[in-house]
């Protein structure tokens, strides 16, 4: 088994965790998430919120106990530890492709934004060799800039959320009533429904080697997601408000919608400018999914990190190609959800039952042999 080799000068502190949080979150499927989750939950879709965050505090907590076994290694060194080099090199691939269709699907949904929304007449290949750009050179920079554009992907957008405010003016707290009537099953749908928009926060399972204090790791990713939660129950709470049911099951892009509303003296459509704005949101996503995928690669072969981005960028551009319509990106994006599921909020719980048999049998074997 390769052991993980650890920068030191890469490390950081434990409370940079709650702005990664936070930053691998919110990407670029808050534009739209609400009418996914209103075809479902309908005006009980902010309970279906709260309900999918429950689940993810849950899901880190069981995250958090099985890496704490471990102390210094990530999830690729756990799965060669326990299921042996061949199955543990196996899953870490499933691992690495997964990290791959995320990076993937961000950067078409995004892509498909700016389309429709800024540059229609813009060929989709440009927009994405631009992003495809600003990862490499970031990417490049080590994981400490990644971390830095956290920070900021966190600090500098927060004026955004005080725009949305503007379409409160012509709300209608009645359209969130009745409460909870619908039945539990639609509101679990539209909680499962938010798989894609929330996860994220898995790259801390390759993350956490690198954190300095790491007793204090947990907390700071438990206040990062109630951070997420206050920010997507914000946005969906103005939306429901303030759309129809009707309008708010067609609306492709809500959250979009509500900033086209907005007309400033100084700039007339701000929706533009937060679109540009958002790939400073999406750049640490991309970047830390990147880094995810490579320091699951380095396991298995030897690689830079420059080559590494490079040959990764380039699958990334012949697969875009084959993408182009929205039905596509849909179908694309609701596959991702689901493997997304699979492997965020179920596979954890599996590990760690794995993890405890394993230890539990270790521990037996050497007071067995300590006896003898």
């Amino acid at each position: 088994m390769k052991k993980l080799q650890i920068d030191r000068s890469q490390m950081f502190n434990a409370s940079l965790l709650f702005f990664i949080t936070t930053a691998v979150q919110i990407g670029v499927e808050v534009h739209g998430f609400q009418s996914i989750i209103f075809k479902d939950a309908k005006q009980d879709a902010w309970i279906s919120i709260i309900l999918s965050f429950l689940a993810a505090h849950i899901v880190v907590f069981v995250m958090f106990k099985t890496l704490e076994m471990y102390d210094s290694d990530d999830i690729y060194g756990i799965h060669l530890d326990v299921f042996g080099k061949y199955i543990g090199n196996l899953i870490n691939l499933i691992l690495i492709i997964y990290c791959f269709l995320v990076y993937f699907a961000i950067i078409e949904n995004y892509t498909e934004v700016i389309n429709t929304w800024v540059f229609p007449f813009l060929s989709p290949s440009f927009i994405t060799i631009t992003l495809l750009i600003l990862v490499i050179y970031t990417f490049t920079g080590g994981l400490r800039v990644m971390i830095g554009i956290c920070f900021f992907s966190y600090i500098l957008p927060l004026w955004i959320l005080i725009v949305l405010l503007y379409p409160l003016e012509y709300s209608n707290v009645n359209y969130l009533l009745p409460v909870f009537d619908n039945d539990f099953i639609s509101i679990l749908k539209g909680a499962y429904s938010m798989t894609f928009t929330i996860v994220g926060f898995e790259v801390f399972n390759v993350l956490y080697p690198y954190v300095k204090e790491k007793n204090k790791a947990k907390k700071y990713v438990h206040l990062g997601l109630l951070s997420t939660l206050s920010i997507y129950l914000f946005v969906m709470l103005i939306s429901l408000t303030f759309f129809s049911g009707e309008q708010l099951e067609r609306a492709v892009w809500a959250t979009l919608t509500l900033f086209s509303i907005v007309h400033l003296p100084f700039f007339e459509r701000i929706e533009l400018l937060t679109i540009c704005f958002w790939m400073l949101i999406i750049l640490p996503n991309l970047c830390l999914y990147a880094w995810s995928a490579y320091r699951g690669l380095t396991r298995m072969i030897n690689i830079t990190e420059k080559k590494f981005i490079i040959i990764f960028a380039a699958i990334v551009f012949i697969g875009s190609l084959f993408i182009r319509t929205r039905t596509q990106v849909e179908e694309m994006t609701y596959l991702f959800g689901e493997i997304a599921f699979c492997l965020v909020f179920v596979y954890p719980f599996i590990l760690n039952i794995i993890v405890n048999i394993k230890k539990l049998f270790s521990k037996k074997k050497a007071k067995k042999s300590g006896s003898n």
